[in-house]
């Protein structure tokens, strides 16, 4: 077992949000220039390689990594990441970084309020109440019924939402799969539906934008090395209020580069949403455990 070093968790934490940042900033770029499914199918053939090298490092090889006893949501849940990247990195270009990350950062309420009736957990009436203020943040940032509101930010919202159900779709399959397993689930499957769909959408692209490319697969691969090791030194209830600094770098990837307005009503709402996430994150973890404790006597 790897020691725990809740200093280092949070430093790989810090740096696996940047890069998801980083990330995010480059989609936008080649979203913009070309068809967004080529963009996806070949940032999913390296992710694919990159579990697959990971499967075969392991104990037990690429055989042990795909054995699931849950064949059928490990795959449902592969193709719900997929629709979640589209549909967020459409809104990245839409809408900007700042925008879709301010929305999006709504997600962690979303797990809170739908783990009771997908995982059977208990919400108690101070994390409803944080759910609750939280989605009011929302509604800062939507401002629906001001000025004019644009139907593309309801892209973040759904891609909030598919984000929180995969979330939430890989803690049920960790009651019995291993967290390998459902990596390289959602990396192969992935990659082979991508293809299906993004094959169709093959354009030429220039060398300069072949090394944007590169970048994009290596910085999604990084990122995901980041958070397996962050959480491999570190609790998760430790270090996941630290993921809310992808919105502090996303932000300013989409002001300084992208030239994102940051506007009043989106800074104030992401303050509410972040704030109600981090209450929800860390009554999540006083639960956790009080019920260790209770297990124990």
């Amino acid at each position: 077992m790897t020691e725990q070093n809740s200093r280092l968790g949070i430093g790989l934490m810090l740096a696996a949000t940047f890069v998801f940042s980083a990330q995010d900033g480059i989609s936008r770029h080649l979203a913009g220039q070309y068809n967004v499914f080529m963009v996806m199918m070949i940032r999913y053939w390296f992710f694919a390689a990159f579990v697959i090298l990971l499967a075969t490092r392991q104990a037990g090889g690429i055989r042990d990594a795909a054995r699931t006893t849950m064949p059928w949501i490990q795959g449902f849940r592969s193709l719900l990441l997929i629709a979640e990247v589209l549909t967020l990195v459409t809104a990245f270009v839409i809408l900007g970084l700042v925008e879709t990350h301010a929305i999006f950062a709504v997600y962690p309420l979303m797990v809170a309020a739908l783990s009771g009736p997908i995982l059977g957990e208990r919400v108690g009436w101070r994390r409803w109440l944080a759910i609750g203020i939280g989605f009011v943040g929302i509604l800062v940032i939507l401002q629906p019924g001001f000025g004019v509101f644009s139907p593309a930010a309801l892209l973040a919202v759904a891609g909030a939402a598919m984000f929180a159900l995969y979330g939430l779709l890989t803690r049920y399959c960790g009651r019995s799969d291993s967290a390998a397993t459902s990596f390289f689930w959602t990396g192969t499957v992935g990659a082979v539906a991508m293809t299906l769909i993004g094959i169709w959408f093959w354009e030429p692209m220039t060398a300069g934008d072949w090394a944007w490319m590169a970048l994009l697969c290596v910085t999604a691969s990084l990122a995901h090395w980041l958070l397996i090791r962050c959480y491999e030194v570190a609790e998760a209830s430790v270090v996941q209020p630290f993921a809310y600094f992808q919105l502090v770098f996303a932000s300013a990837f989409g002001v300084t580069i992208f030239g994102d307005a940051l506007e009043l009503n989106v800074v104030i709402g992401a303050l509410i949403v972040t704030s109600a996430g981090i209450f929800t994150l860390v009554r999540s973890a006083i639960a956790a455990r009080a019920s260790r404790r209770d297990g124990a006597r």
